[in-house]
């Protein structure tokens, strides 16, 4: 399916900010932050440390309110898969054990070929039956994006899903989020690969001193100005 297929099979945005802002205290974390997501598209969130790109992903979930605009995200709770720095794994359950748990709070009963399905596809089927706490961070973080895998919600939230990913994993999370898109999901995802990533994008949020400095289509997002800082 291209592109403009998948845009023709599914329309309607699943997330509106208007307006947005956040302060803690008196400090702004956020001013004014106008966006909208729709189905089978995707935005990428660039900017700096402490520009807001967590805090405004945190206000998508729904996990953090904003100070001041609306949020709206037009799909059910269960119907989000969210991402952030914690991985919310279990140290003393296996990698099975731990989509199971995360399944049956879905509702859902996890079959062993599905359980193995969904951890062959992050490279994780030989550690099926190993306790989540002995991982490397790179597994660990490959489980927990198994976990919002295994939801294949109609909103994908993502916070920097690359941390700890060999070159491999990358690929991986690459084509798990295109084939996302591909079934109709709006992605929402936090990125410091821009080389890697901007391929991925419908459009881009470029936030810098809590403002939008550039919002619109990533074809159209020049980043040749901006410094490796910048993206950090």
């Amino acid at each position: 399916m291209t592109q403009n297929e998948r845009r023709a099979a599914f329309s309607g945005p699943l997330l509106e900010l208007r307006g947005v802002g956040k302060f803690y205290g008196e400090k702004p974390v956020l001013k004014k932050i106008s966006l909208s997501v729709e189905a089978g598209r995707s935005l990428m969130i660039v900017g700096a440390n402490g520009a807001g790109k967590s805090t405004l992903l945190a206000i998508m979930a729904g996990l953090a309110r904003p100070s001041m605009g609306e949020a709206r995200c037009l799909v059910g709770p269960g119907e989000i898969g969210y991402l952030g720095h914690k991985t919310f794994l279990y140290p003393r359950l296996t990698a099975r054990e731990n989509l199971e748990f995360w399944a049956g709070m879905h509702g859902r009963r996890l079959s062993e070929r599905e359980c193995l399905d969904v951890l062959a596809r992050v490279g994780l089927s030989r550690s099926a039956d190993e306790r989540a706490g002995a991982f490397s961070r790179g597994m660990s973080q490959r489980l927990n994006l198994a976990r919002v895998f295994l939801q294949a919600p109609r909103l994908l939230l993502l916070d920097e899903p690359g941390s700890g990913l060999d070159a491999r994993s990358a690929e991986t999370l690459r084509s798990e989020i295109d084939q996302a898109g591909r079934r109709g999901a709006a992605v929402v995802f936090v990125s410091h690969d821009l080389n890697g990533d901007l391929a991925l994008a419908d459009s881009v949020l470029y936030l810098d001193k809590a403002r939008a400095s550039y919002y619109g289509p990533a074809g159209a997002f020049d980043p040749s100005g901006l410094t490796g800082e910048a993206l950090c």
